[in-house]
């Protein structure tokens, strides 16, 4: 290793984190074992473990038991401001974005509907269900609700596959802001099933409403995000 203040631990890091993004080992790619890492290095496995955890708890590898560290997928990220959609957010990172309806339903609006899309009871509203995919890995589950008017006439493939370029490029509204609340919580055993993932690992939850320019609410969405596929970026 080379003189510095740094920790050897680190300056390891430093090293494997500067080999991942120069190209030497690919995303998804398995690295060395520890014993040979450590040798390379010339360091105490101990000492390379360190490393090896520290860039695992950043996200930027990932340790599979019994199999052993791999490069980690980057994560689908979404920058907190304005309204877009989860089709665009994939587009805009290259990824493939599909999806898988889960239920798809005309119905009443709960109370919590109600009052985030200001609407009465005796209203109707469009409740859908869906897995949302990049390239073809599970990133979350969706539930999202709109105003049954604003879709009425379209097919369940245009809305499921778009909600938002029909009514933006088909319906002619403008989008406008969107309102979110992120909380951290556990998967379920549903949502564990629907996402690929493990009963009681870390989910993101976002609760948001859409408004149009006008400021009338079209759209109540709750999804639940898995924690080390996709990171929220805040913007001032």
């Amino acid at each position: 290793m080379s003189i510095s203040n740094l920790p050897v631990y680190m300056q390891i890091h430093d090293q494997i984190k500067k080999d991942i993004e120069k190209g030497k080992w690919a995303i998804g790619s398995r690295l060395p074992s520890e014993r040979e890492l450590a040798v390379t290095f010339g360091v105490s496995r101990m000492t390379l473990r360190q490393a090896i955890q520290n860039l695992s708890e950043e996200g930027i590898l990932e340790r599979k038991i019994g199999s052993g560290t791999y490069v980690a997928s980057k994560k689908v990220q979404e920058k907190m401001s304005g309204t877009t959609s989860f089709t665009e957010i994939m587009l805009l990172q290259g990824k493939v974005p599909s999806s898988k309806t889960i239920s798809y339903i005309e119905a009443k609006p709960s109370a919590s509907e109600q009052e985030k899309l200001l609407l009465k009871e005796e209203d109707t509203v469009l409740r859908m269900e869906r897995i949302r995919y990049a390239d073809d890995v599970p990133i979350c589950f969706e539930v999202t609700t709109v105003p049954f008017k604003l879709v009425q006439g379209y097919s369940k493939s245009d809305i499921t596959q778009s909600l938002y370029r029909v009514l933006s490029e088909k319906r002619g509204l403008q989008l406008g802001k969107a309102v979110q609340n992120v909380s951290a919580m556990s998967a379920t055993e549903t949502i564990a099933e629907f996402l690929n993932v493990k009963k009681g690992d870390a989910v993101l939850r976002l609760k948001q409403v859409s408004y149009l320019t006008s400021g009338k609410p079209f759209e109540y969405v709750r999804t639940q995000y898995v924690g080390n596929r996709f990171e929220f970026i805040f913007e001032k």
